[in-house]
């Protein structure tokens, strides 16, 4: 299995995964040109992709979505009530292409398990698996509980938020005391320090690698990311580099991932 993340954050987020027999994106919240431009860049053209996988309805997860797979007549596949918001936002997409799924489904050689998370709309991360090698995304939650821990438990990848520091959202002069309460709500988005709570639980349950993710632009940096956390997990006598690597996804594509 190889993974390579497109994009990520709050410009826009989409994550490549391949295997011998199939080619998907997980969402396509970048156009649908810098999407062919960057899949161009480890040699994938549009009409490659076998299928587009949705996490939920917002706009930096599907902005390429309708003309991408008008353009390559590409399958779009998302919850049953996750689809209920998409509807009246993707206009495009041609009847038979539309895919609804409530429970695990399989494109080709890929088996997916969707899992419900928290959200201010229906979100759903995905933990995906190809024989032995298992690789799961969790953007866009708020919380963390024991039902998504052992549904991406076992994964050698992991996507993972960490949007936020929270003394700079604290402080945020650009967001309303409003804003601030959603995204630091338990339907919001997950800071450095939950973050790092669940990547400790992560690693110990055989992860390997941890890509932070979706961070915010005005909260956060990926320095100060990967810095708190690996710190955090250090205080835990996790090494970064000894037992786990981490690395964080930015809104262009910087490396691939290759599971056995």
């Amino acid at each position: 299995m190889r993974v390579f993340n497109l994009s990520s954050g709050s410009d826009g987020n989409a994550t490549y995964i391949e295997t011998e027999n199939s080619r998907i994106l997980v969402d396509d919240g970048i156009s649908c040109s810098e999407t062919v431009k960057r899949l161009g860049l480890i040699g994938v053209k549009g009409e490659d992709i076998d299928a587009i996988v949705l996490t939920h309805e917002h706009t930096d997860h599907i902005k390429g979505v309708d003309v991408f797979s008008r353009k390559f007549n590409v399958p779009v596949y998302a919850h049953n009530d996750v689809w209920n918001g998409l509807y009246p936002k993707l206009k495009n997409i041609k009847e038979e292409n539309i895919r609804v799924f409530t429970e695990n489904f399989e494109i080709k050689d890929l088996l997916i398990n969707p899992i419900e998370i928290p959200h201010d709309v229906v979100c759903f991360g995905f933990a995906i698996e190809n024989g032995n090698s298992k690789v799961s995304l969790l953007t866009d939650l708020g919380h963390t509980n024991d039902k998504i821990f052992e549904s991406v438990k076992g994964s050698r990848l992991v996507y993972l938020e960490a949007n936020h520091d929270l003394n700079m959202l604290k402080n945020c002069l650009k967001y309303p005391l409003s804003l601030k309460m959603r995204i630091a709500g338990k339907n919001g988005h997950l800071s450095n320090d939950a973050s790092s709570e669940f990547a400790e639980k992560l690693v110990r349950s055989g992860t390997k690698q941890i890509v932070l993710s979706h961070l915010s632009k005005e909260n956060n940096t990926p320095e100060l990311a990967y810095t708190y956390i690996s710190k955090k997990l250090a205080e835990k006598g996790i090494q970064e580099g000894v037992n786990v690597r981490i690395d964080v996804a930015l809104t262009v594509p910087v490396r691939i991932f290759k599971l056995k």
